[in-house]
């Protein structure tokens, strides 16, 4: 019944704002009018993620539930894992609406909303009560007007690790002011110090990411790499959205902010396997960037991925595409011969190097 809803409902969507129809498809979940099947695995499936069991590798991306208003239900919507964020020290609404941009024609998106959440302590009051379930992220962020924006990062971690499976450093959102200033090498080395010592001193150590822009050079993508590997991370996300607009065909295509979704595959797909190429495989990767079908779930894995993540591809397949697309990869690995997603993991870089 849930996705008969799912199919009226989307074309409705479609003709709200985009950032109303993005609270009205929280709400839907909240009041169980989503999709939700329970984590989607197999034996195929099941797989490992930095020391996180996950039941499947196909999670969802940070951004569609920044407040983590919705943990409970999207744990039980068929994504292996969850991350939520991003999450600032202090609340902050963001930039002026309007800044989410449908772009249908591309099956894209683009948004400029700043970071825009209810902060780290309204977030914290909202985990206490969360159940278990799948693994659990939260995204890292800084605020705007903060003096420090890299201890930034280590106070919402302090502050929110405890509820959490996994956090994620987050300096390539083009959305707030110089924020990407910080994936230089020592301006990065500099702040995961910071971050790890937070980590460190938690009750329960959990794993830290790195997310990444796709607008870094080769000699960037090194850096990255090396500062990941000396910082001791526990994976890399590839890739945030893009400021690049070649070939769009929709209108809204020239508003600023972060390209996200179909545009943006070929590009992510790149960077993640440079990333690959360049850790030699001993950091975990995680490919996001255009994911909206099984067969490219699969090819972001072939290109280095050990798992990916999505969200614009919801917007024009609803929630229920993350269990589709969990249940497609299943069939392409048998068909494929691979008895596991971990036996497919990079056997394809060459082909995006």
């Amino acid at each position: 019944m849930s996705r008969i809803l799912e199919r009226v409902g989307l074309p409705l969507l479609r003709q709200v704002d985009p950032e109303r129809a993005h609270g009205l498809a929280l709400s839907a979940l909240r009041l169980g009018l989503a999709p939700l099947p329970g984590p989607v695995t197999s034996p195929r499936l099941a797989t490992d993620l930095a020391g996180l069991a996950l039941p499947n590798p196909v999670g969802l991306a940070a951004g569609f539930d920044k407040n983590a208003e919705a943990v409970d239900p999207l744990a039980r919507a068929g994504f292996g894992f969850v991350e939520i964020g991003a999450v600032t020290p202090k609340p902050q609404p963001g930039n002026p609406r309007p800044r989410l941009f449908r772009l249908a024609e591309d099956r894209a998106a683009i948004n400029r909303f700043g970071f825009n959440n209810d902060g780290m302590e309204a977030v914290a009051t909202r985990l206490e009560t969360r159940k278990s379930g799948v693994p659990l992220g939260v995204n890292l962020g800084a605020n705007k007007d903060s003096d420090d924006r890299a201890a930034d990062f280590a106070t919402v971690l302090r502050r929110l690790g405890p509820f959490v499976d996994f956090a994620t450093v987050n300096v390539s959102s083009p959305n707030t002011e110089r924020l990407r200033d910080l994936q230089g090498r020592a301006a990065l080395a500099a702040l995961l110090d910071g971050v790890m010592a937070a980590r460190d001193a938690l009750d329960r150590p959990i794993p830290v990411f790195l997310k990444v822009a796709p607008d870094l050079d080769d000699a960037g993508l090194a850096d990255v790499a090396a500062v990941a590997l000396d910082a001791g991370l526990s994976a890399v996300i590839a890739t945030n959205t893009t400021l690049s607009r070649d070939g769009l065909a929709s209108p809204h295509a020239a508003e600023a902010g972060g390209l996200s979704g179909q545009p943006l595959f070929d590009r992510s797909t790149r960077v993640l396997a440079r990333l690959s190429a360049e850790t030699g495989g001993a950091i975990p990767l995680v490919g996001v960037g255009g994911v909206a079908s099984a067969d490219q779930a699969f090819e972001k894995i072939r290109a280095g991925a050990s798992a990916v993540q999505l969200y614009t591809g919801l917007v024009y397949g609803g929630l229920s595409l993350g269990a589709r697309i969990a249940e497609g990869l299943d069939k392409l690995l048998a068909a494929r011969g691979f008895a596991s997603v971990r036996d497919a993991v990079g056997t394809g870089r060459e082909d995006w190097t």
